[in-house]
C-alpha cells in the first residue's frame, strides 16, 4: 500500500518494474510436503491480490504457481531454463562473491568470471540480470543472519562496503555493460540457431 501510495511501480508511472514474494523457499519446500505447496500457493494467491500491475517473481521456485514467474539465483545462470517456456529467463542474483565468516578466508571472485557468467547469460538467451551484490554494505548490531557471519557485507562487489570502486572489478563490468549495451539490438531481436560441431563445440 505504501509503495501503491507513492506511485512507484511501473504501472503507475514509477521505477518498480517486479516484485517478489518469497526467496529460495523452493531449496527447503519438499520437507514440508503438501504443506509447503499450500504455502506457496497462499503466498502466490496473496501477492496476486495486490494488484500491483507489475510481474510477481519466486527466485530458485521450480514451476511456481501462475502467474509468479520463475527465477534463477547463483554463480552461473547461462543454462538456466525456465520451467514454462513462456516465462523470460530472469536472473535475480548473480553472486559476485560472498559472506565472510569469522576465521575464514576473505571471498574472492574474478572481474573475468563474473564478467564472463554475464556475457555468456545473455548470449544464451537471458533477458535481465541483477547482481547480488553490486554494493557492499555493513550488517550493524546482530543483523548479520546467520552463524559465524561478520557484520561486513562487503561481498567483494564491484562497490565496496563503503562505496569505493572496487578495481578492477567495477572498470571490467563497465566495459562490459557497454558491449552489451551497444549490441542490445542484435541480442534482443531475431531468432537463435544452434548448430553442434564436434569436440563439443556448439
Amino acid at each position: 500500500d505504501m509503495v501503491k501510495k507513492e506511485k512507484l511501480f511501473a504501472s503507475q508511472g514509477g521505477n518498480i518494474i517486479l516484485a517478489q514474494v518469497e526467496n529460495e523457499y523452493g531449496n527447503v519446500m519438499e520437507p514440508y510436503g503438501d504443506e509447503g505447496k499450500s504455502y506457496i500457493n497462499w503466498c502466490a494467491q496473496m501477492a496476486d491480490s495486490l494488484d500491483i500491475g507489475v510481474p510477481w517473481i519466486m527466485c530458485q521456485q521450480a514451476a511456481p504457481p501462475k502467474p509468479m514467474l520463475e527465477t534463477c539465483n547463483g554463480w552461473y545462470c547461462d543454462e538456466y531454463k525456465p520451467k514454462d517456456p513462456n516465462t523470460p529467463k530472469l536472473w535475480t542474483e548473480n553472486w559476485t562473491g560472498w559472506f565472510k565468516s569469522w576465521g575464514g578466508a576473505d571471498p574472492f571472485r574474478t572481474a573475468e568470471d563474473l564478467a564472463y557468467s554475464v556475457a555468456r547469460f545473455f548470449q544464451k538467451g537471458g533477458t535481465l540480470q541483477n547482481y547480488y551484490m553490486y554494493h557492499g554494505g555493513t550488517n550493524f548490531g546482530r543483523t548479520s543472519g546467520g552463524p559465524y557471519i561478520t557484520t561486513t557485507y562487503d561481498y567483494n562487489a564491484p562497490l565496496d562496503e563503503y562505496g569505493n570502486l572496487n578495481q578492477p572489478k567495477w572498470g571490467h563490468l563497465k566495459q562490459l555493460h557497454d558491449v552489451l549495451h551497444s549490441i542490445e539490438y542484435i541480442l534482443t531481436n531475431g531468432d537463435v540457431k544452434n548448430e553442434k560441431l564436434s569436440n563439443l563445440v556448439m
